[in-house]
């Protein structure tokens, strides 16, 4: 019961404090080497030129946006690329809503409008979509996002490298309201370490709301896959491409407005993590160097957190015989009150404290991880969505 206790413990901290020490390690001296490569060689390491933009297709699927969608495709319109070289296709599953008559109403020589009748999930559309493209180069979004004006060309200058299959750009969270940026600080902890992940050829996926791929390397997926951009990223790399992050390359989308609908998002997601799980096990070859350790640590370790913190609590319960193991199920159950605490206190709109606001989220999102996980063994995973402001 004491090892099954300790082990416990140790995957948590291994997965959130030692494994990015090691990552950021690893990471400086690769960085070295290759600064010495360059500095040895003296070539060039990216080249860009204006006239060298390659053509590129925007691919969005859209699902009841009539709130949005209007202002995401003036957006794509504005962005500072050649228009010529762009083009965007947007598909309305099924929408009940507006969405169609607003697209429909758009009368553009580089916006393609699909509109699907019935509702069959998000991934359906983007195998539709990626079909009807003509150009290699493909960036995802979403509807609710909007990209800066050079985000493109952000994306694109990566892809003269014929060694790079995909490219993650970064993501700001704003306020609806008043629009400053919500970046808390575990969503800039994952930033940095995708950042140092993408330098050992090893990033996890990529974000949905903004990513480029090479058409040649996009594996259809099922039509109820739920975390489409971590596996559709994914199967690049299992093709021996490189993922790069590019924290220059930047979209911005609001926050969620209200808990509950953050709540449901991340129910999905942590459905999603464990669907994928099941699904890729050629990631678990060791062989895969960096990439391996990088999804043991990064992912798999976190996605069975919540499993280790219920082991934590029942075990340390088991061994209160000892005066030491009473002081650490005291120190649960004061971590626990804090989180619920803050949790209660955001539900209702009042402002806590960082420390307890960063519980409060590493609580929450490990509960919906859990729900996630009891629903996708206990329900018929479905590919159709249901929209979040998220």
């Amino acid at each position: 019961m004491e090892t099954l206790f300790w082990v416990s413990v140790a995957i948590i901290i291994y997965s959130y404090f030692i494994y990015p020490l090691a990552l950021f390690t690893f990471s400086g001296i690769n960085q070295a080497f290759s600064d010495t490569k360059y500095l040895w060689r003296k070539h060039q390491r990216r080249t860009f030129d204006a006239k060298d933009y390659p053509a590129v297709t925007i691919i969005i699927a859209a699902y009841n946006e009539e709130s949005c969608i209007k202002a995401r495709v003036e957006n794509l319109l504005t962005l500072d690329y050649p228009k010529e070289k762009l083009t965007i296709l947007i598909g309305s599953d099924g929408s009940s809503d507006l969405t169609a008559e607003i697209l429909s109403a758009f009368t553009i020589d580089n916006l393609q409008v699909h509109i699907f009748t019935t509702n069959r999930g998000k991934m359906s559309v983007l195998n539709d979509l990626v079909e009807k493209a003509s150009d290699e180069l493909i960036i995802f979004s979403d509807a609710n996002t909007h990209f800066k004006p050079d985000t493109i060309q952000q994306l694109a200058r990566h892809f003269n490298n014929d060694k790079i299959g995909a490219v993650c750009g970064e993501l700001h969270l704003v306020d609806g309201d008043t629009g400053d940026n919500k970046d808390n600080v575990y969503w800039r902890y994952e930033q940095i370490l995708k950042f140092h992940e993408s330098r050992l050829n090893a990033l996890q996926g990529a974000n949905g709301a903004i990513y480029a791929i090479r058409k040649s390397l996009f594996i259809p997926l099922p039509a109820n896959t739920i975390v489409d951009d971590f596996q559709i990223a994914m199967n690049v790399a299992k093709q021996g491409f490189r993922l790069v992050y590019d924290p220059e390359a930047i979209a911005i989308e609001e926050i969620a407005p209200n808990l509950k609908e953050e709540e449901g998002r991340r129910v999905r997601i942590g459905l999603g993590n464990y669907q994928a799980f099941f699904k890729m096990p050629w990631a678990l070859n060791p062989l895969l160097g960096w990439r391996f350790i990088a999804y043991v640590s990064h992912k798999v370790c976190r996605w069975f957190v919540p499993h280790l913190m219920l082991i934590a609590l029942i075990t340390n319960v088991m061994l209160l015989d000892s005066a030491f193991y009473q002081v650490l199920l005291a120190a649960q159950l004061v971590f626990y009150f804090m989180a619920f605490y803050g949790i209660k206190r955001q539900a209702k709109g009042k402002k806590t404290s960082t420390l307890i606001a960063l519980l409060a989220f590493f609580v929450a999102m490990n509960l919906a991880l859990m729900r996630g996980f009891i629903k996708y063994f206990s329900s018929n995973v479905q590919g159709t969505w249901q929209r979040t402001t998220r």
